[in-house]
């Protein structure tokens, strides 16, 4: 076992919730962190709804079980408080360099001295971000996959600075969270897995936005021809509509045109993806 007891998790949104629910019910103390209280109002029904879903998908949940894990979970908008007592911090807000090195600027003022930083960015090598923590030596990348509890990877990326305790500790931590710890080797940009999906999440997209067939149909080929349970933008509705735009808009110029294709056509309409009930799929029925 580490001596990772209390976990905090600054970001609650649809990825954000799910670390933190995810490491609730595995047993650890969880404080989840927000910008403000009307977030946090609906990061706790994100947490409800969780338990529901976990009771209903989860070989063995009980109502205890998850009953346990809503009460090893609080809510704060004080980032002081939410850091004064973590062992691990895990970042999960928005794909934005910038909101980031600020994040873990002040957080490094508020953590005790020997709290690990990480960062669960998708695309962010986490040398980029390393600087603004204050502590390169006990910082490293930490990458969820969406629906942790389904499918629960977590790639672990250190930087040359990260110490090799810091490592071995999120190794042991994300499996003592129910995770699969994929250790890498070095730092490559999308870690493993979106080096795969992103790639293939924008040929999808470019199809789409090109007209060449409506996303429906894109689904339909691909899952027919290679047996998938899921097309490309059901991943999509899945993942959230706003973590590929951010990704596209720090891309190239195809790339931002891609972007700005998926904000005028969905993300402005509210089409956020399944957390909003509608994105390219209807999911209100």
């Amino acid at each position: 076992m580490t001596n990772v007891k209390h976990l905090t998790v600054l970001g609650t949104g649809v990825l954000g919730s799910q670390i933190a629910f995810q490491s609730a019910y595995h047993g650890k103390t969880v404080t989840a962190y927000d910008i403000n209280d009307d977030i946090l109002v609906k990061a706790k029904e994100r947490a409800a709804e969780l338990a529901k879903t976990y009771l209903a998908e989860i070989p063995g949940a009980t109502q205890e079980s998850v009953d346990a894990a809503l009460g090893r979970l609080s809510f704060t908008s004080d980032l002081a408080v939410a850091a004064g007592e973590a062992d691990l911090v895990i970042e999960a807000v928005p794909e934005v360099a910038k909101i980031k090195e600020d994040t873990f600027a002040r957080l490094n003022d508020v953590a005790p001295s020997a709290t690990i930083f990480a960062t669960n960015s998708s695309t962010l090598l986490p040398s980029q971000i390393a600087p603004s923590s204050g502590r390169e030596d006990r910082f490293l990348a930490m990458h969820f996959a969406n629906r942790v509890w389904q499918f629960n990877t977590c790639e672990i990326m250190g930087t040359p600075n990260t110490s090799k305790e810091t490592f071995d500790t999120a190794v042991q931590t994300a499996t003592e969270i129910g995770m699969v710890p994929i250790p890498m080797h070095k730092e490559k940009a999308g870690y493993l897995l979106n080096s795969i999906l992103v790639p293939w999440l924008a040929a999808a997209a470019e199809l789409a936005a090109g007209d060449y067939a409506d996303p429906q149909a894109v689904d339909q080929v691909w899952k027919i021809a290679t047996g998938s349970p899921l097309g490309p933008f059901q991943i999509y509705d899945i993942i959230g509509l706003n973590t590929p735009y951010n990704i596209m808009m720090s891309g190239d110029a195809d790339q931002q045109k891609l972007g700005a294709w998926l904000k005028e056509n969905y993300i402005d309409k509210g089409r956020l993806g399944q957390s909003s009930g509608h994105g390219f799929y209807d999911y209100t029925s």
